[in-house]
């Protein structure tokens, strides 16, 4: 089955749960993701983000639940959604002895690619990483070594890719970089899933969010319809709208133990 054959979601998500012991991380998520979107799954630390991720990307085995990724079920088609995916993790997993372009090759040769320059050499260009190209990753910005990174990722044409907190521990300009990158994987067609605990993060990308709170998904729409779950305040006869940051405040609460919401625009 192809990306091209798949009808409806491309990420589709039903009850899953999972449990540590006595730690309930996942307690019953549900979200689905278009094609070609960006979706952020946003929460603080320990909201089970990452947890969900290693689920769809077969790392881990839910509890409960299904989930299916490019028309694959994860539990019993792991070898298909692997084909299907590509996983960038917190930290840029880039070999820092090589030059940019020789972590390129390497990976389209172990992926069996025809002609591993040319893969380098076009990812180099659309990641704008082309004069650094020859250089080592060690003299590499941290900015830099995220968009190799996900350039790394995306060798093969993975239809969906799975970005963990891509921007973790990056300067503001590194983030920009990054986000313009994620930007440009949508555009060109890649199905992106987003964690991140940065609100700006999401508000800036994402074409659907929801927000992840001890274990369950509390909220999901566009962030207008997010916006549109506060009243606007006025100041001096000025209406203001609320903010990503408003909505995520007070739902899930100042210490995170006040959460109480709703699905909202939820896919059909």
């Amino acid at each position: 089955m192809t990306a091209n054959k798949v009808r409806g979601p491309v990420i589709h998500v039903q009850g899953l749960t999972k449990s540590y012991k006595e730690l309930q991380v996942l307690r019953g998520v549900d979200f689905d993701v278009a094609r070609g979107s960006i979706f952020a799954l946003l929460g603080s630390n320990g909201a089970g983000k990452t947890t969900a991720v290693r689920i769809l990307s077969t790392l881990l085995k839910a509890d409960a639940g299904t989930a299916r990724v490019n028309g694959f079920d994860v539990a019993t088609q792991a070898a298909d959604v692997r084909k299907s995916i590509s996983l960038t993790g917190q930290f840029a997993a880039v070999d820092e002895i090589l030059s940019g372009r020789e972590n390129l090759v390497l990976v389209a040769r172990l992926r069996h690619l025809k002609d591993p320059g040319k893969v380098a050499d076009d990812l180099l260009g659309r990641f704008s990483l082309t004069d650094a190209g020859a250089r080592k990753v060690a003299t590499y910005s941290g900015g830099m070594r995220r968009r190799l990174d996900i350039a790394m990722s995306l060798i093969g044409n993975p239809p969906v890719i799975f970005l963990d907190e891509p921007t973790t521990g990056l300067d503001p300009q590194a983030r920009i970089e990054v986000w313009q990158a994620v930007r440009e994987l949508a555009a060109q067609g890649t199905t992106v899933l987003l964690t991140t605990q940065y609100l700006d993060e999401a508000e800036q990308l994402a074409d659907r969010i929801a927000i992840l709170h001890e274990g369950r998904i509390i909220v999901n729409g566009t962030l207008t319809e997010l916006k549109q779950l506060l009243p606007p305040a006025k100041v001096e006869y000025v209406e203001k709208q609320p903010t990503l940051e408003d909505v995520f405040l007070t739902l899930v609460g100042d210490n995170g133990k006040n959460g109480n919401g709703r699905n909202v625009g939820t896919n059909a």
